[in-house]
C-alpha cells in the first residue's frame, strides 16, 4: 500500500513540474485554424488522444477475436 502512494506523489510531483516549465504559449495552424495553449496542455491532449485510439483499436483486435 505504500508503494503505491510514494509512487504516486513522485508521478504527480513530476506532472507538476513538467507544466510548471512549460507553460510557454504556442500556436497550432492546421489547415484553416489557428488555436493558441499552453504546451503542456497540448502535450496532455494529445497524449490522452494516442491513449484512447489504442484503447479503441486494442478494444476492436480483442472483440474480433472474441467473435470468431
Amino acid at each position: 500500500m505504500k508503494v503505491k502512494l510514494v509512487l504516486s506523489l513522485v508521478v504527480t510531483a513530476l506532472v507538476l513540474l513538467f507544466v510548471l516549465q512549460n507553460t510557454t504559449i504556442v500556436e497550432i495552424q492546421f489547415l484553416f485554424w489557428s488555436l493558441s495553449m499552453s504546451r503542456s496542455l497540448l502535450i496532455v491532449v494529445f497524449v490522452a488522444m494516442g491513449v484512447a485510439i489504442g484503447w479503441l483499436l486494442r478494444s476492436n483486435v480483442s472483440f474480433k477475436k472474441i467473435n470468431r
